[in-house]
């Protein structure tokens, strides 16, 4: 059966790729180049754009009318700085991905967005986005944005070929997401937000890059899947397991010692409310951290939102965090 699903792969790859190379796409029906750019813009990416409600939920200045107003827009205005980002990074890596077995479906790669339209539409979205923030928003918020998209457009062009700056790169992302949502709102920020979230996505995306070297390893024995893999993420190949296990592992030791120094920095140990939920939160963070490890450690954390999204588990742990913070800043 694994030699029969290999031959079946192999020949999805040169369906795609053709006898002398990589086929030229087809040009995208009537119609499909609207759907083309939202499939390009990536939506189940936009999930992590969530991370813009952590300050001013952390501060409890969430749910005033002004504040949702300016988190709701601020959400939107870095879905479409990271839509440019992906719009212009697929009509790059448009030719590799067509020697891709699962890339080669993407919009660009498949013929459905042409290349142009892309850069078009990816560039377009990348001057807006910073510039409606500099309308609707403060300087600062404008000025994060921008930063955003020029350091993400930089690692399109080469931070990710440069070891361990690209884990840096893809992780001040995330913080740059948590940060702007109190950036647009003039909330200050905790130095222990900002450890704790910086190297929880630290931990995540070293996961991400983990989970990536152990299934190119168990590729290894099919030669052509494992150099298409390395291909896929030129940096894959330099990275060994070992190194990247100790990254994650590190980031999750920072990540739930931050959070700790945190939860008892606010508050302190009893509060204020019925119970130190501040502090109980501690409890649920740290499962929430070791239930996730476990799939990092199988090397099944390839895509941080399925995991967050498809396991039951961690996802009820994440709800009574969710709960017992509130608790916390409604001051309960």
């Amino acid at each position: 059966m694994a030699e029969r699903a290999a031959t079946a792969e192999r020949a999805a790859v040169l369906e795609q790729r053709g006898p002398l190379g990589p086929r030229s796409p087809r040009p995208g029906r009537p119609g499909a180049l609207p759907l083309g750019l939202l499939k390009t813009a990536r939506p189940r990416q936009w999930v992590k754009n969530v991370l813009v409600v952590a300050a001013p939920a952390a501060a409890g200045e969430l749910f005033s009318r002004h504040a949702l107003t300016q988190v709701a827009l601020v959400f939107g205005l870095f879905t479409a700085a990271a839509a440019a980002v992906y719009l212009i990074n697929d009509a790059r890596d448009a030719d590799a991905d067509r020697a891709h077995p699962t890339k080669c479906r993407r919009p660009v790669a498949a013929g459905q967005v042409p290349v142009s339209v892309a850069y078009a539409v990816g560039g377009l979205l990348a001057v807006l986005a910073p510039a409606a923030a500099a309308l609707l928003c403060t300087p600062l918020t404008a000025v994060l944005l921008a930063a955003y998209v020029l350091m993400q457009l930089a690692y399109c062009v080469s931070l990710k070929h440069v070891l361990v700056v690209d884990l840096a790169v893809v992780t001040t992302g995330f913080l740059m997401r948590a940060m702007i949502g109190g950036v647009a709102l003039g909330i200050p920020l905790s130095r222990w937000f900002l450890i704790t979230t910086g190297f929880g996505a630290l931990f995540m995306v070293s996961a991400k890059r983990y989970s990536e070297a152990v299934q190119m390893a168990q590729a290894a024995e099919d030669e052509g899947r494992a150099e298409r893999l390395g291909a896929t993420r030129a940096l894959l190949t330099s990275y060994t397991t070992g190194y990247l296990r100790f990254v994650w592992q590190l980031a999750a030791g920072v990540a739930v010692l931050a959070y700790c120094l945190w939860a008892m920095e606010s508050g302190g140990i009893a509060g204020t409310g019925l119970l130190p939920w501040r502090q109980l939160s501690m409890v649920a963070f740290i499962l929430a951290i070791l239930r996730y490890a476990v799939f990092a450690d199988r090397g099944t954390a390839g895509e941080p939102e399925d995991v967050v999204l498809r396991d039951r588990a961690l996802a009820l742990i994440g709800v009574v965090w969710l709960a017992m913070y509130g608790l916390a800043v409604a001051d309960w």
